[in-house]
């Protein structure tokens, strides 16, 4: 198995789209890339525009060569509703768009099945099942929160295993904090784990010092259970430019990685480091708003 995460914060943009590889089945987990339209009272940085196109055409190019499309959810940084070609002849799996779902999610389920039903081979709603294509199990949660209550609506984490290792991808559990996210990760004690993080960037305003701890010790859990497991922390997690601190020390860069440590290379909070980006990249800084 190869897993191969495509766009992520640490690599400039908000995503956690990823290709995993079997020898029989490949499979695409969130093909969607998005920035954030006001950090820091801010605007994308040019740089930062780029790197999203850029990374659009490298997901565009995964896409064709996969067999498999899983969406965890509906936000557009996961999925992109305006690219319904990718989905064309692809068996594709599905977050339930009418159950455990809130009414911004539902409004952009209902458009996006609509839209992709004539294109693909086959449509299936994925939560709480499991699936066996080509010898690969393919076993999703029953949904979960979207962090840290149903305000941002549920995901379902999704479980790749090809029979000689195991791949969990946790989708937006902001930790994980609730029981029932780490339930699916401990039930299942996978080899890789790609987990978008605390949502530190938030600390104190829409994420409590309790819910960090909690996510702490959550991971520790983790690793406790099977020690030889790797964890891939980011979307959430990396958009703090200090995401680091946070994060066990004696962890860090061995058993904890970002997407970018574990491609094998450094850090580019884009999004985190805007601010900079316009003081020392960009000759005529936007007004900040006030």
């Amino acid at each position: 198995m190869k897993v191969i995460p495509v766009a992520s914060d640490s690599l400039g943009v908000r995503s956690m789209a990823t290709v995993v590889i079997t020898e029989h089945l490949s499979v695409f987990i969130d093909p969607g890339v998005a920035l954030s339209p006001n950090r820091f009272n801010l605007p994308p940085h040019p740089l930062e525009l780029k790197r999203k196109e850029a990374k659009w055409q490298e997901i565009t190019e995964w896409v064709k060569k996969c067999d498999v499309i899983i969406v965890t959810h509906y936000h557009y940084d996961h999925h992109n509703p305006e690219a319904l070609e990718i989905y064309q002849d692809k068996v594709v799996f599905l977050k339930d768009p009418l159950n455990n779902i809130n009414e911004s999610q539902k409004t952009r389920a209902n458009y996006f099945l609509k839209e992709i039903k004539p294109l693909v081979q086959v449509l299936l709603v994925a939560d709480g099942r499991e699936f066996d294509i080509k010898g690969v199990k393919i076993k999703f949660s029953p949904a979960v929160f979207h962090g840290l209550n149903p305000h941002l609506g549920f995901v379902t984490e999704v479980l790749i295993d090809d029979g000689a290792k195991k791949f969990l991808f946790t989708s937006d559990v902001q930790g994980p904090v609730h029981r029932e996210a780490v339930d699916f990760i401990l039930e299942h004690k996978p080899d890789i784990i790609f987990g978008d993080g605390p949502m530190t960037y938030l600390l104190n305003y829409r994420y409590r010092e309790e819910d960090l701890m909690k996510a702490m010790e959550n991971i520790k859990k983790v690793l406790k259970e099977k020690p030889t497991t790797t964890i891939i922390l980011d979307h959430h997690l990396t958009r703090d430019e200090n995401y680091q601190s946070y994060l066990p020390k004696e962890l860090v860069g061995d058993k904890i990685l970002s997407v970018a440590q574990y491609l094998g290379q450094k850090d580019e909070l884009l999004e985190a480091k805007r601010r900079e980006l316009y003081k020392t990249d960009y000759p005529t800084r936007p007004k900040e708003n006030k």
